[in-house]
């Protein structure tokens, strides 16, 4: 074989990463990413583009990351904005290649893009899909795709402790060298989107996330060895603040820059020295959950995101993405997600339901705009959780998130509020803090929603305020 091409998508590390492990290595290896320009434009209704600045910014330091990273094995990378089909066949033409090489992802769109090549590329050169990123591979399921269980649970009791977890491959020493004639590098991000080159999370985030290989195999030895915090993990997985009640690892196991195969090796080497327990194992069980969204898109198919296209946004889902529900502890997570392009999960729960079954909004706009907010989107995962708080698809069971309960529970004193809001410091801790339109209505309005079931959380009016009609 003279040449091949890997085609990099969600796959941007060398260890664990089969585009890059050979048989019979190439003689010349061309490494490509592409950006599609689709990604740049507008939502239809929402005005902002599917790929927002959080996310585009860590992108590219991790493509950047991973050139390094290329070039002192002896090979390096190209970066095109274009689309990807006709970018990865006009290189396959140009300099000869015998095969392609790229990942199986899950979502639609990144099927459909493969089979298009397919059809350009002809039978002279070998597109070969790989496997790669999971916990399990294809082959090693003990069920067809089609077959797989409608629920998590059912799946987890077919594939934990029953099917083996391969250990994470090495990454190589030395890859096959660049075609000579063939360009590389990447374009300065200013010149693609200013927005997301001039990014920098909100200070109040109390973490900063930064793209590449190294940096995710960094934050996993800060969690498990440099701090324990994986043995905690159980007990403070659902806070709110701060910088290690949660792993933080999704944004590299999004973009391909860490393998769930390699957090499973280390979070089972952390167990093998300071002993395995509920919370460390819990990382593992989150690792299962995301598999199984992985292989319930791709058995979902286009059907993932609702059968018709979205919905116009109206009143309700701009104040909610606005932060403006007059809701504090949906309005700080809304304000936290623009400001640093995370959440944590017990905030994600809470203002999808919010949305969803207190506002009425259709789920799939809060799918889309959490798609544009977030540095760790991932297809499969971020579409597959807001299906499963809707209760739609796959699972139809009912689920509310009472949020003014949930602030009491997670949020007690209200100092997550007060954090991303700073008026709310100078009310009582507590309840007051998230029902300010009870204790101060001159100063904080009513919100835009008071469900009825709300009724056993509500603070009496403060005896100043005006009575109800």
């Amino acid at each position: 074989m003279t040449l091949a091409i890997a085609w990099l998508r969600q796959d941007l590390r060398l260890a664990d990463n089969p585009l890059l492990q050979f048989e019979t290595p190439p003689r010349q290896l061309l490494c490509v990413y592409v950006l599609d320009p689709v990604w740049l434009e507008p939502l239809p209704g929402l005005e902002v583009p599917r790929i927002g600045p959080a996310r585009l910014a860590f992108l590219w330091q991790s493509l950047i990351a991973l050139r390094g990273e290329l070039l002192r094995r002896g090979s390096d990378l190209l970066v095109r904005v274009g689309d990807p089909v006709e970018v990865v066949a006009d290189l396959a033409e140009r300099h000869g290649a015998c095969q392609v090489r790229v990942r199986r992802d899950a979502g639609s769109d990144e099927a459909g893009a493969v089979v298009a090549l397919a059809g350009r590329l002809g039978e002279r050169v070998e597109l070969l899909q790989l496997e790669g990123g999971l916990l399990f591979d294809e082959a090693a399921l003990p069920m067809a795709v089609e077959a797989l269980p409608p629920s998590f649970s059912a799946f987890r009791r077919r594939v934990e402790g029953r099917v083996p977890i391969p250990a994470a491959s090495a990454a190589p020493v030395t890859l096959p060298h660049w075609p000579d004639e063939a360009p590389r590098g990447l374009p300065p991000l200013r010149d693609i989107c200013d927005e997301a080159a001039r990014w920098r999370p909100d200070e109040r985030g109390a973490f900063r996330f930064a793209g590449g290989e190294a940096e995710g195999l960094a934050r996993l030895d800060h969690y498990l060895w440099d701090t324990g915090a994986v043995g905690r993990y159980k007990e403070t997985r659902n806070g709110l603040r701060g910088a290690d009640f949660s792993t933080r690892l999704s944004p590299w196991l999004a973009q391909g820059c860490l393998s769930a195969r390699q957090v499973h090796d280390a979070v089972r080497a952390w167990q093998a020295e300071h002993g395995a327990g509920e919370s460390s194992d819990w990382v593992i069980f989150e690792l299962l959950w995301r598999d199984y969204f992985h292989w319930a898109a791709r058995q979902e198919g286009r059907g993932l995101f609702g059968a018709r296209s979205l919905p116009a946004p109206g009143t309700a889902f701009r104040a909610w993405a606005a932060a403006r529900t007059g809701v504090p502890f949906i309005d700080a997570a809304m304000r936290e997600l623009s400001a640093t392009g995370w959440l944590s999960n017990r905030a994600r729960q809470n203002v999808a339901s919010f949305l969803v079954k207190d506002l009425g909004v259709d789920w799939r706009l809060g799918a889309a705009w959490f798609e544009h907010c977030l540095v760790d989107f991932d297809v499969a995962s971020n579409w597959g959780n807001w299906r499963y708080v809707a209760g739609v698809g796959r699972d139809t069971r009912e689920r509310w998130f009472h949020v003014l309960r949930q602030a009491e529970q997670y949020d007690a004193r209200g100092d997550y509020v007060a954090h991303w809001q700073p008026a709310l410091a100078e009310l009582p801790e507590g309840q007051a803090r998230h029902q300010p339109w009870r204790v101060e209505p001159e100063r904080f309005p009513l919100p835009l929603v008071v469900p009825a079931r709300w009724q056993d959380r509500l603070l009496p009016l403060h005896e100043t305020a005006e009575p109800d009609e």
